[in-house]
């Protein structure tokens, strides 16, 4: 016969087995309640880096009008900057389709010889 101090023992150590089973399960369940997203965290990541800028620029202005001001400084500056870049490699990147397509037409009349509708593999139709 068992005493009463084993029975106590076996139900406190099958109670923290139940126990520790519930917590391992409630672990699991939160984890998948919260999955994390990498595009979201980046967004996320991205906002706090421009918070903790913003907020290291006030702290050196003395006040968050002084770092909006110096924000849009460098905005308009870094605008300004890129327009003739981004025009010029638009204006690179138009030439250079331009060019191509001269050069497939002139491969395609070499082809045919210069007669439009004539491949060169089937012959020309009579002129009437």
């Amino acid at each position: 016969m068992t005493s009463l101090s084993d029975r106590e023992t076996a139900i406190r150590r099958e109670e923290a087995h139940d126990l520790r089973e519930a917590y391992e399960r409630g672990r699991k369940d939160a984890k998948a309640a919260r999955r994390r997203h990498p595009v979201a965290m980046t967004f996320i990541i991205i906002a706090a880096a421009v918070g903790i800028i913003v907020l290291a620029l006030a702290a050196m202005n003395g006040s968050f009008s002084g770092a909006g001001t110096v924000v849009d400084q460098n905005l308009a500056t870094a605008a300004t900057e890129a327009t003739p870049v981004v025009q010029n490699a638009a204006s690179q990147a138009g030439a250079a389709v331009k060019d191509a397509t001269h050069k497939a037409g002139d491969k395609v009349a070499a082809a045919t010889d210069g007669k439009p509708g004539n491949s060169g593999d089937t012959p020309a139709a009579p002129n009437r």
